[in-house]
């Protein structure tokens, strides 16, 4: 369980290069973050803008679950982003880490972006194969470790 915080983040950036431009980590205190995730441009060549994520997180720990929770930061923009980008609006982000056994958990995310993000249908796909190559990169990390 001490893996399951908000270093996971920096984790899954280091872990997937090929998928993440640049990630910040501001520790507002030790249950709350502001994450700024820039994504490399996919869809360049189709004339797609490059997409960033600027959230605030929440984390919060119950008896047997470590629950994290977050917002896309709509009342400003961040510092350096590639000209031309656009942010993913998120509306709603509900991670929650159910501890099974010292060595098992169940892990559930749920992502709600705002009505106004448009994701072409050709995209989707490729969109659901890149989060399932980015959770088998951090589940063979973490499974590796135990070894």
């Amino acid at each position: 369980a001490k893996i399951i915080d908000f270093p996971m983040i920096q984790l899954i950036y280091e872990l997937n290069g090929d998928i993440y431009e640049k990630v910040n980590v501001e520790h507002l205190n030790e249950n709350e973050i502001i994450a700024t995730i820039i994504i490399k441009h996919f869809f360049e060549d189709l004339g797609m803008p490059q997409k960033f994520s600027f959230i605030h997180m929440k984390k919060t720990i119950e008896h047997d679950r470590i629950l994290f929770t977050g917002q896309s930061i709509i009342t400003h923009l961040p510092e350096g982003m590639p000209i031309g980008s656009e942010l993913m609006k998120i509306q709603d982000l509900n991670c929650n880490c159910k501890l099974i056994t010292p060595h098992s958990i169940d892990f559930n995310v749920d992502i709600i972006f705002d009505k106004s993000m448009l994701v072409p249908k050709f995209a989707e796909k490729m969109i659901g194969i890149i989060l399932l190559k980015i959770f088998k990169r951090v589940k063979q990390f973490i499974e590796n470790i135990r070894m």
